[in-house]
């Protein structure tokens, strides 16, 4: 044998692991798909008010949307790229039909009496800008969870169940800052954001806000993450085969 030949055997070559994903099948991704959409269907109605705070801009839904990105991380960790995006595309299914019943609400004949002419101009204002608003959530939502989840899996794929705290992180702000921009610049003028100074406010707010609350949430979302690992069966036959 060969000194090349007895060195390449003595030092075998180093692979990498595929990450581990649990399958679908138990109730745990049910409830949090579900928790997804309803928080995402409400965070498209909240957006239609603009919302102020002596300088700072935001819209209604401001403090709900950190938790549907949350929700997309731990799906992405436990479940994968693939389940995340079936969700993402599922829960986008829901906010169409949400806003085209909306639709169909406006449209039903009222009462004609005082009482119900001035609560068909409530709905007309409340629930009509929302059509606008789920387009700019579907194209944000669907461009921002697409890389917060290929960063999650990637990052998964290279350090294995090791170092969740950086997965969380590094996804975070990529897919927050792209979801913000896409949305703002679509949904700005419907909610009454007018001029560059009040659109920027509103992006700026929106990003520090949104990557904040998932920074200040990670040892929540990482206790999450462990105990479902712990308690989705899937998940447990799969490390341990």
């Amino acid at each position: 044998m060969s000194p090349l030949q007895s060195n390449a055997s003595a030092t075998p070559l180093k692979t990498t692991a595929a990450p581990t994903f649990a399958a679908v099948g138990s109730p745990y991704f049910g409830i949090l798909l579900a928790c997804m959409a309803v928080i995402v269907i409400l965070s498209n109605i909240g957006a239609s008010k603009g919302v102020q705070f002596g300088p700072i801009i935001t819209d209604g839904g401001f403090f709900l949307f950190p938790f549907a990105y949350i929700l997309g991380d731990v799906i992405s960790e436990i479940y994968g790229f693939k389940v995340n995006r079936k969700a993402v595309l599922t829960t986008f299914a829901l906010s169409i039909f949400a806003s085209l019943s909306y639709w169909v609400i406006i449209l039903l004949p009222g009462f004609t009496d005082d009482y119900g002419i001035s609560k068909q101009h409530a709905l007309e204002d409340a629930l009509g800008p929302v059509p606008q608003i789920v387009l700019a959530s579907l194209l944000a939502f669907l461009a921002g969870q697409t890389v917060n989840s290929l960063i999650m899996v990637r990052l998964k794929a290279h350090h294995g169940e090791r170092k969740l705290w950086v997965r969380l992180m590094g996804s975070s702000g990529a897919g927050e800052f792209l979801d913000t921009l896409i949305f703002c610049a679509v949904a700005a003028p419907v909610i009454g954001i007018v001029g560059f100074g009040m659109f920027a406010n509103y992006v700026l707010v929106g990003f520090l806000y949104k990557v904040g609350v998932q920074y200040a949430l990670i040892p929540v979302t990482s206790l999450a993450i462990r105990w479902l690992k712990r308690n989705e069966p899937s998940y447990q036959a799969v490390t341990a085969a």
